[in-house]
């Protein structure tokens, strides 16, 4: 295997890392398509039923995000004993997977629940209200098998099998899209059931997704190396235990960064519809942009967690920072296209003048975005590949919370209590300025960490 810096070298690795990565991006392009199909399918039902996915969207994308991170732990598990050539241990592995997805998706699920206690206090109709609520009830059932198939998602990755989860992923856009289509309009005779019928298409779908995992792995000949399902086993704490302390660094990560995009969102809502608007539409398109490097980070998991699992951490270096360059050049190719076409990216989302005018100017910021942000998922996902999760957790929380949301506090609202203020308020420009510092800022620090780690393996 390549650990040399050669030009073939870097070739063979980076083909290593594509052939890993693509039939994931698909795969998360896939999961993302659920969540614009139920916002673009409502859109058409009512204004109430848009406003009630929206808002239980809002809870659901939150409590999602972090379960997948912190189920994140199989990847890096299973990678390793894969690289040791410890096969008889992947099995026991998956299995308390498992079980640790059953427990984490239940309580996941009664958070979700609980937080609808939020929406009393947000001064909806009641209507709106009921809808919302009821949306969060019914699609919080599919929170258990979500973290299960997640699960089985770390292990079939890290063993190299990509496909499968792809492919699993767009049977379950389709069958998404066609039960809504069946159950928010009302049509061939089932009940119009609106942003309800939308939270049954995702739950029964995730439930399917998990189904049609466990069937592909019984029925696939990749799988019976390291067969899971030979055999029933209990809950095994100390393996459980050991899990969750790899995965709730990264659940935690992964929910600073999402809940702190959510607070910025709330903040610029005040300055009006136009602002919002705007913002919502760089940030949404800067989420589609960002499934490419997510998908090579999680790739890097298993490659830089085989070679550590093998013993040769000049390759785990190696693998490291092919996949950061990686990242960091399809960051800059994104954010030359993004500054090209901002204005025609811009009316595709929106035939508003003044929305299209602003959000192709935020757009800029996001150009600017994509590197910073490419960087900093990288080197996070290859520390994590090493078995190390909770400095990425905290450089990552000092970046969100810490500097990038107080920032963009400071100059999108120039609150008149501080001893120094802007003129006037940045609104949507403050907080994007501040957003792409934060990630600068996390940018620095994991490749700081990354380069530290790395080359303390490598020396011992």
């Amino acid at each position: 295997m390549p650990t040399s810096f050669t030009l073939p070298a870097i070739r063979s690795e980076a083909a290593g890392l594509w052939r890993l990565a693509w039939p994931m991006l698909v795969g998360q392009l896939a999961t993302v398509g659920m969540g614009v199909a139920d916002v673009a399918m409502t859109g058409h039902a009512s204004a109430d039923e848009l406003a009630a996915v929206s808002l239980g969207a809002s809870i659901w994308s939150i409590i999602l995000v972090t379960v997948t991170g912190v189920m994140m732990a199989m990847n890096s598990i299973v990678a390793h004993d894969i690289g040791a050539g410890q096969l008889g241990k992947i099995p026991h592995a998956v299995r308390q997977g498992l079980w640790k997805g059953l427990g984490v998706g239940v309580i996941a699920a009664l958070l979700a629940n609980l937080a609808t206690l939020l929406f009393d206090h947000l001064y909806l109709t009641d209507a709106v209200n009921a809808q919302a609520s009821l949306f969060v009830h019914i699609i919080s059932l599919g929170l258990p098998p979500f973290a299960a198939y997640r699960a089985l998602y770390g292990y079939s990755t890290s063993i190299d099998q990509t496909k499968p989860v792809m492919l699993i992923a767009i049977g379950g856009l389709f069958f998404n899209i066609a039960v809504n289509w069946l159950l928010v309009y009302g049509n061939w005779g089932f009940p119009a059931l609106g942003a309800v019928g939308c939270a049954v298409a995702t739950s029964a779908g995730l439930w399917l997704m998990l189904a049609a995992m466990v069937a592909w792995i019984k029925l696939a000949p990749a799988y019976r190396a390291t067969y899971p399902f030979d055999r029933w086993e209990g809950p095994h704490w100390p393996e459980i235990r050991n899990m969750l302390h790899l995965g709730l660094p990264i659940g935690i990560t992964h929910f600073a960064e999402v809940s702190a995009f959510g607070a910025v969102s709330l903040l610029i809502a005040r300055f009006g519809a136009v602002q919002i608007s705007a913002h919502q539409i760089a940030l949404n398109f800067s989420s589609l942009v960002f499934m490419v490097p997510l998908s090579f980070g999680i790739g890097l998991i298993t490659r830089v967690g085989q070679a550590v699992g093998e013993g040769n951490p000049a390759r785990a270096r190696f693998a490291a920072w092919v996949g950061v360059a990686m990242s960091l050049a399809f960051a800059v190719l994104s954010a030359a296209l993004i500054v090209l076409l901002r204005h025609q990216i811009a009316a595709a989302y929106t035939s508003d003048p003044a929305v299209r005018q602003l959000a192709a100017h935020l757009l800029l910021f996001a150009a600017l975005f994509q590197l910073s942000d490419a960087t900093q998922v990288a080197a996070s996902c290859a520390i994590r590949g090493y078995k190390v999760t909770r400095p990425p957790m905290v450089i990552q929380m000092f970046a969100f919370w810490g500097c990038a949301l107080p920032l963009g506090w400071l100059l999108g609202l120039a609150p008149a209590m501080m001893p120094w203020t802007p003129a006037a308020p940045m609104r949507a420009d403050g907080f994007w300025i501040a957003l792409v510092l934060g990630l600068t800022i996390a940018a620095v620090l994991l490749s700081a960490s990354l380069h530290r780690l790395s080359l303390s393996r490598l020396r011992a």
